[in-house]
């Protein structure tokens, strides 16, 4: 792929430090755990604490540098691509000796959880033990998870912070018919989004990203509103005066186990540790950051347009939903909207031509029922998620 100088030669490497043991959409603390062990001789790895079900929750810090970087990955359970992406960049520190490894290690000390919530990773849901979204836990921090990290920020001290974090296949980067694949936020830190010269600063870090993804992601990088909640982690963070940077990896065309995904979390996390590192965020602009288009909810995982059901003409969407069944994610069909005329895009589309569009044993098909395949004048049509 041909990235961006800055990211150009370490990114070159990517399949000599991924990590091949832990892929597809579930992983759990016991997954990583021999990783952890791995790195353990190369890294500072500290046990900070357990979860509400008593998982161990670990730190990791490497480099030497005296910028402080505090980066934590899965507060939500069921977004585990930003956890197996910032495990390859630890262990592309650990073993690789370039331009952006060099710049990372000296000048940066970063301070990684790599997953915060273990009970939710466990079960693959948002939500932790008891059912507590921590990314709304930031003030009131009635969990131990919010704790720990309450904890590891005011002895850290970071100077800037990376939370991770992963989104739905619903959306577009701007009103367009291209998947946001990676978006960003630089939180608000006050209820009128107010621009101060810290919350600038990680406006420039996300637009020293995009400009290195933007030839592999043409189109494909989004930003998040910025409306303000004091709740959120991030927001907390930002508005004690620490410039905090949102990633929110998204869908890559006949992705869903999002390992395409991955490798742009990679390069979007040593994109910014290195523009940090050596300051050339600060050629960028917060008018380059607001040129990124604001995300869209302009994405159905399969749109069927123009089919026949009973006397009309209508368009039907689907959408997956994630269930794990063993140690599996299985994606569930479900007919989300039937019709007249849906103006969205499909991350399949399929021009249904006036057929009838009909359920097994001829059902007619209505809203909000799943479905492992339709007939289209009685020739099926799978919509199972391979």
């Amino acid at each position: 792929m041909k990235y961006a100088a800055p990211i150009k030669e370490i990114m070159d490497r990517y399949p000599d430090f991924k990590l091949n043991q832990i892929k597809d959409r579930y992983i759990n603390q016991s997954l990583i755990q021999p990783i952890l062990n791995n790195f353990e001789k190369d890294v500072e790895l500290s046990k900070i604490g357990y979860s509400v079900n008593k998982e161990p929750i670990h730190l990791i810090k490497i480099g030497n540098g005296k910028i402080k970087v505090l980066a934590w990955s899965q507060m939500h359970g069921n977004e585990s691509t930003t956890t197996r992406a910032v495990l390859d960049v630890i262990n592309a520190l650990i073993h690789l000796d370039t331009v952006e490894t060099r710049d990372i290690l000296n000048n940066i000390s970063l301070y990684c959880i790599p997953m915060l919530n273990p009970d939710g990773a466990r079960k693959y849901t948002r939500f932790n033990y008891n059912n507590v979204d921590l990314n709304r836990d930031a003030q009131n921090l009635t969990q131990p998870e919010s704790r720990l990290l309450r904890k590891v920020f005011e002895e850290v001290k970071p100077q800037f912070c990376l939370n991770l974090h992963g989104q739905r296949t619903i959306f577009s980067a701007g009103l367009t018919d291209k998947s946001a694949v990676m978006s960003f936020l630089t939180p608000a830190e006050d209820e009128e989004r107010h621009l101060s010269a810290k919350r600038s600063e990680s406006m420039k870090i996300i637009a020293q990203i995009a400009s290195d993804l933007q030839e592999v992601l043409p189109g494909q990088i989004g930003r998040y509103d910025d409306g303000f909640n004091l709740n959120c982690t991030g927001d907390t963070f930002q508005s004690e005066g620490v410039p905090t940077v949102l990633f929110e990896e998204g869908h890559f065309p006949n992705d869903y186990t999002r390992e395409a995904t991955r490798e742009f979390v990679v390069a979007s996390i040593i994109s910014s540790l290195r523009s940090i590192a050596i300051g050339t965020y600060l050629d960028f602009s917060v008018e380059d950051y607001f040129a990124i288009p604001e995300n869209a909810k302009n994405f159905n995982d399969i749109l069927i347009k123009n089919v026949r059901i009973l006397d009309s003409i209508k368009d039907v969407s689907i959408q997956y939903s994630e269930k794990l069944v063993g140690n599996k994610i299985e994606f569930i069909p479900k007919i989300e909207k039937i019709e007249d005329k849906i103006d969205k895009y499909g991350h399949k589309e399929v021009d249904g031509d006036g057929k009838i569009l009909e359920l097994e044993g001829r059902k007619t098909p209505v809203e909000n029922v799943i479905v492992d395949k339709i007939f289209l004048n009685r020739e099926i049509l799978m919509v199972k998620c391979d």
